[in-house]
């Protein structure tokens, strides 16, 4: 049996054109959607299995993936939106009415991640952005309910659609964040 990881992934990843230019995401309200325009493509596109990301129903991942700030702004109906959980580090903006998750920001500007914010790729209407890179936090699906015997056939189905599975970020994302710290520390 075909484990299901995400509505986006699950019958292959599509790789992006290598142009997208940007476009605009869509919460899932059939009457009045939030909507946010983002310029140009993402980066760092994964499957996140944390227990913070937005994941539609039934998905045991989300899809996420960062832009840089100024290139997100929010078009329609942002009456709608509010913050998820203002104590966390990544003020996620979600729909009050359909509870999709429209943009995350990182308002610590002290962050590794700060001036990125973190996107829901299969929200675009148009198609082309960048395609999934890897997983992570792959591990915290057990968190979610996941029961620990299936994680062999979970990393197993990742590493099928040509995922490579982690229970971290990526080694060039932890890399960055190391960087960002000993900076930090040797600016101190």
């Amino acid at each position: 049996m075909t484990v299901a990881l995400h509505p986006s992934i699950d019958n292959g990843i599509k790789q992006g054109s290598g142009s997208f230019a940007g476009g605009t995401l869509v919460c899932k309200c059939s009457d009045h959607p939030v909507k946010v325009g983002i310029k140009g493509d993402v980066a760092h596109n994964h499957a996140c299995g944390c227990t913070k990301c937005w994941k539609p129903q039934g998905a045991i991942f989300s899809v996420v993936a960062v832009v840089p700030r100024q290139n997100v702004t929010v078009l329609e109906n942002g009456d709608k939106l509010q913050i998820v959980d203002p104590s966390a580090v990544i003020q996620r903006y979600a729909c009050k009415a359909c509870g999709t998750h429209m943009y995350g920001r990182i308002e610590n500007k002290g962050h590794p991640f700060y001036g990125l914010d973190f996107i829901h790729p299969e929200l675009f209407q148009e198609q082309g952005s960048q395609g999934p890179q890897f997983a992570a936090f792959v591990s915290s699906v057990i968190e979610s309910g996941v029961k620990p015997e299936q994680m062999p056939g979970i990393r197993a189905r990742l590493r099928e659609i040509g995922l490579e599975p982690y229970d971290c970020l990526s080694p060039a994302l932890m890399d960055a964040i190391a960087t960002h710290v000993a900076k930090s520390k040797n600016a101190a």
